[in-house]
């Protein structure tokens, strides 16, 4: 079962990279297990907050239970304490998430992280299902990893616009469309800056 598990959780894209002052955001938005396509309409990133995006993959049920579970736990602090977790803290609280449960009841999830803080500005952290977390500038999970980090490590650069940072994401999907045998007709891309998170047309 859990080497089932660890298959459908490869099947997922989830790719992100940082620009100037703002974190990009993609995932495909198919929903399959076996043979069986569930759904081509699934949105893998959840707005964790107004400055924050989780993409996440692996099965529903544990990409569901850790995204609501951290969501909540951060709304509550916000509650008790008046102020919000930076993105930097959000991932290091995941981690921690992660890891204690990693030895009773760990998550089949992957996780890339993107946020903006008014201070440290943006961020994009790369955070595994063994709870192994490393601050990166670009970040792909799943399969698509063998063809995607090529793209990334030849086309990123510092200081992104966000069309040029879109006009990457294209040349990652035009890429899978060409070599991945894992049909991904569909994809959505979400991006976060200083005015909070929006969606962009692909």
């Amino acid at each position: 079962e859990n080497s089932k598990r660890a298959i459908i959780q490869k099947m997922d894209t989830i790719l992100a990279l940082k620009g100037d002052g703002f974190v990009m955001m993609a995932a495909d938005c198919s929903s399959a297990r076996s043979i069986l396509v569930f759904s081509q309409t699934q949105d893998k990133i959840k707005v964790l907050d107004d400055s924050k995006l989780l993409g996440q993959s692996g099965p529903q049920c544990d990409t569901a239970n850790f995204s609501e579970y951290i969501q909540k736990n951060m709304t509550l602090y916000e509650l008790n304490n008046n102020m919000k977790l930076s993105t930097h803290a959000t991932a290091h609280y995941m981690r921690r998430e992660l890891a204690t449960a990693l030895r009773k009841g760990p998550y089949q999830t992957n996780i890339l992280l993107g946020g903006y803080d008014e201070k440290a500005g943006e961020s994009l952290y790369f955070i595994d299902v063994y709870s192994a977390l490393v601050k990166v500038n670009f970040g792909v999970h799943g399969h698509a990893s063998n063809f995607l980090l090529s793209v990334f490590d030849r086309e990123w650069k510092e200081g992104l616009s966000v069309d040029q940072a879109l006009d990457v994401v294209r040349k990652c999907v035009a890429e899978l469309r060409t070599r991945f045998l894992i049909a991904q007709p569909n994809f959505i891309i979400k991006v976060v800056d200083a005015n909070g998170v929006r969606l962009v047309e692909l």
